[in-house]
């Protein structure tokens, strides 16, 4: 019989996620072509598995995924979906066919223009309801909004946010009971403090920032997003490939959505000589870490294949001895505040 997967409350929300959710950025073509039937296999095993949260957004494949993910939640009772606003997709007719667009590999002819104000969040909402084929979305996460995204236009875009209106259309959309809550996709801390100061958020959608890598989080985010209620969602626990791949992969090992730099090659390299003293799986301590936090409600990997979904559950489950985190903390490697995975009887 299939272990449950067991569900974590979003806040006040009402909301209760899986804690193992599914990231679909590659059923919008992530870098590789991905057919209808490999998509609507992957949601169905997913689903079936005890999967029941699944997030996504129009840039994922300028609106591919979220067209995807409709057709494989459509009369499905038992799912909570995010997807995300803060781009309007408009038509573009120079495109073609599939050459890769922002790391995308579809031929839908739309392409993304950042928006973040009042009249665009309610535009994007409906249009994302069009695409699912859906009546409903249960969280909305403002995507991509930051200096480190945005650079210098950064203030702009958060004007929009502010005296623009975009945060005062969420809050309507959660007052009148529209959505369940809504929050920041993002993968950068301080703008999620920004936002924190500004108006209550129910969520944070972290990707990349609280993994083996990286604890930066857990200065200021994770304390007060406990303090506010915020739950916190960790999107990219491989942190782009490299703590799933290791350095050993044929392929160039990708880190923050580019090749790994030698420093972080070399900090992995030393991770994975603990995880061999252990005989443990890299990429099933990176999936399990960030879960170990009282304040991560789900971690959302994305799955490209059903195999990749089947290699991922094993890793939700494998069993890590506790000895193996008290190594990564005694070799500098991983912070000594940072709480660890209780061990799995097998």
């Amino acid at each position: 019989m299939t272990v449950p997967i067991p569900l974590r409350r979003v806040g006040t929300t009402g909301l209760r996620l899986s804690e193992l959710g599914l990231g679909t950025a590659p059923l919008g073509n992530l870098y590789e072509p991905m057919s209808d039937a490999t998509a609507q296999a992957v949601l169905e095993a997913a689903l079936s598995a005890g999967i029941h949260y699944v997030d996504t957004a129009p840039f994922y494949g300028f609106g591919l995924s979220e067209r995807r993910v409709g057709d494989g939640l459509r009369g499905q009772r038992s799912h909570v979906i995010s997807t995300k606003v803060g781009r309007l997709l408009v038509p573009d007719s120079s495109v073609g066919d599939d050459s890769i667009r922002f790391g995308f590999r579809s031929a839908l002819p739309f392409k993304p223009v950042f928006d973040y104000s009042h009249d665009a969040i309610l535009r994007s909402w409906e249009s994302s309801l069009q695409r699912l084929g859906l009546a409903r979305v249960d969280l909305l996460y403002v995507h991509d909004v930051g200096p480190q995204t945005h650079g210098s236009a950064h203030s702009g875009m958060w004007q929009q946010l502010t005296a623009g209106g975009g945060f005062r259309a969420l809050q309507r959309l959660r007052d009148e009971g529209s959505i369940g809550g809504f929050g920041l996709g993002v993968n950068e801390i301080a703008v999620c403090l920004e936002a924190m100061d500004y108006t209550r958020i129910d969520a944070v959608l972290l990707a990349g920032r609280y993994t083996l890598l990286e604890q930066r989080a857990l200065d200021e985010l994770l304390p007060r997003a406990k303090a506010s209620g915020t739950a916190v969602i960790v999107g990219g626990p491989y942190n782009s490939g490299i703590l799933a791949a290791g350095t050993r992969s044929k392929a160039p090992p990708l880190y923050n959505y580019a090749p790994a730099p030698p420093e972080i090659m070399a900090r992995v390299a030393r991770i994975e000589a603990v995880c061999e003293r252990h005989a443990v799986v890299l990429a099933a301590a990176a999936l399990q870490f960030p879960l170990a936090h009282p304040q991560v409600v789900s971690v959302i990997p994305g799955i490209a294949s059903v195999a990749q979904l089947f290699d991922t559950l094993r890793f939700y489950r494998t069993s890590i001895p506790p000895r193996f985190w008290e190594d990564l903390k005694s070799s500098g490697l991983l912070r000594e505040d940072a709480p660890v995975p209780k061990f799995k009887s097998p």
